[in-house]
């Protein structure tokens, strides 16, 4: 079945400009190609699709994430690009956005220009 094909990941954006300077310049993601449906990008061997649509109508929950080595580093990376990490009420979050997990698990979350929701973890 499809356990044996790589999977293809998908978010959406009415702007794609803004969508590719972030993904690609702040992100810093391989941009692959621009159509008139969508922004493809390299994540690690699996392609990302930006869809373009009308409107957006972003998730509460997190919609495309990484898994990282040093999450303390990424934050700090990624807040030196203009990336504002989100809080949540009731997260007991440190003063870099970093919330963890009963497992042990590190995550911090933050934006598009769309406002889908985007994360980092540390397992």
């Amino acid at each position: 079945m499809l356990k044996h094909f790589r999977p293809i990941a998908f978010v959406a954006t009415a702007d794609p400009s803004s969508s590719r300077e972030f993904y690609e310049r702040i992100l810093g993601l391989e941009f692959i190609s621009d159509d008139q449906f969508a922004l493809v990008f390299d994540l690690d061997g699996t392609p990302l699709r930006i869809q373009v649509v009308e409107k957006v109508n972003p998730h509460p929950y997190t919609a495309l994430g990484w898994n990282v080595s040093d999450i303390r580093k990424e934050v700090v990376e990624l807040t030196g690009r203009g990336i504002q990490f989100e809080r949540y009420e009731g997260m007991n979050q440190d003063r870099d956005g970093i919330w963890r997990s009963p497992s042990g698990a590190q995550v911090a979350w933050f934006k598009d220009p769309d406002g889908n929701i985007l994360s980092i973890t540390q397992l």
